[in-house]
């Protein structure tokens, strides 16, 4: 995966009343690229809807933003971030899936996975892994951490195993986190670049 060695332009940055320098643009740059979709992907999920029921009635406007205007007991579907927000102040109850068993699942379908097969997991996985983690009391971060550590491990062992010798095809991306395929890419283009240079193939 080669990248065009220019570099697109860098906006001045903008400044607050008080002066201060204000550039999204320097956030980004200052973010490597693994980094910068493991940002959006975190985003695209807190921005997908959830059902909550109200447990009060309940009315807010921040407009074009948010308009909530609901009553106790009312079911609807709300952006993640905001029934995160609602949730910790009892306004809701959120009607999610159970997130731990869905973890779980995907990390014993990784363990009982042949050794040079991939088991699938969501392109958001990683972006829900870390929401859950944030959403629990330490003891239970903790033991899951635990568990994750050897899960990413195989993963990530068999992705520079496979990235070696094939390209990503569409059959292996659809098993791989938005992550992940970055990373095998950039594996495979190392591995050729490697190839090429001790081999002297141009």
């Amino acid at each position: 995966m080669k990248k065009s060695s220019s570099s697109p332009p860098r906006r001045q940055p903008s400044h607050s009343s008080n002066g201060t320098a204000i550039s999204i643009d320097k956030l980004f740059l200052e973010m490597d690229d693994i980094s910068i979709l493991y940002t959006f992907s975190s985003l695209d999920y807190l921005l997908k809807d959830v059902r909550v029921i109200y447990l009060r009635d309940f009315e807010i406007s921040i407009r074009p933003l948010v308009f909530i205007s609901a009553k106790e007991g009312d079911m609807t579907s709300i952006p993640r971030w905001i029934s995160a927000i609602l949730s910790e102040h009892g306004i809701v109850e959120v009607h999610d899936d159970d997130q731990l068993s869905y973890i779980k699942r995907a990390l014993n379908r990784e363990r009982i996975s042949q050794s040079h097969m991939l088991s699938t997991i969501e392109p958001d996985f990683y972006a829900r892994v870390n929401n859950y983690l944030h959403s629990v009391g330490d003891n239970e971060r903790e033991s899951l951490i635990v568990a994750l550590n050897p899960f990413i491990a195989s993963r990530l062992q068999k992705i520079v195993k496979l990235s070696a010798s094939s390209p990503l095809v569409p059959e292996l991306e659809e098993k791989l986190s938005i992550e992940e395929r970055f990373l095998y890419e950039n594996f495979y283009y190392m591995t050729s670049k490697f190839k090429k240079l001790v081999l002297k193939i141009e």
